[in-house]
């Protein structure tokens, strides 16, 4: 090996780790044609798009607060499930300029919300922290304050 090879530059340092771009999820194309949330958390246990959805639709519907937490909570451990088979190694940018991000990024900042609500002072703050470092964008969207 070349010793120009062998070195790590100052720039390589800093550029951090590559953002993360989730593969397509078949839960927002359903989503996205009116099907119920119910229906496609039960059809895609795993979508991170289906358990943001749900989350958002128990919000919006008055559930109980405790059940938004819960089901924002499924969401986010199955999204960092998907993150990780996808090279995310648990930090760096998961923008929110891609789609199939977005049911990830949804589900933290619901899981913060819903957190804040019943008093979880600490994981909002830490659940609130993490979705602006891993995507500024998301967070403005999202939880801007």
């Amino acid at each position: 090996m070349s010793a120009a090879r062998g070195r790590v530059s100052a720039m390589d340092l800093l550029a951090g780790p590559d953002p993360v771009h989730l593969p397509e999820d078949a839960a927002d194309v359903e989503l996205a044609q009116g099907a119920e949330p119910m229906d496609v958390a039960r059809r895609h246990p795993a979508s991170p798009a289906a358990w943001a959805a749900l989350a958002a639709a128990a919000q919006r519907a008055g559930a109980p607060d405790v059940a938004v937490y819960a089901y924002s909570r499924v969401g986010y451990h199955r999204s960092l499930d998907m993150l990780r088979r996808n090279g995310w190694r648990g930090n760096g940018p998961v923008p929110w300029e891609h789609e199939p991000n977005r049911g990830f990024l949804r589900c933290l900042a619901l899981l913060a919300e819903s957190a804040r609500v019943i008093g979880e002072d600490e994981e909002w703050q830490r659940c609130s922290e993490f979705l602006r470092s891993t995507s500024p964008a998301a967070y403005d969207a999202l939880l801007g304050d």
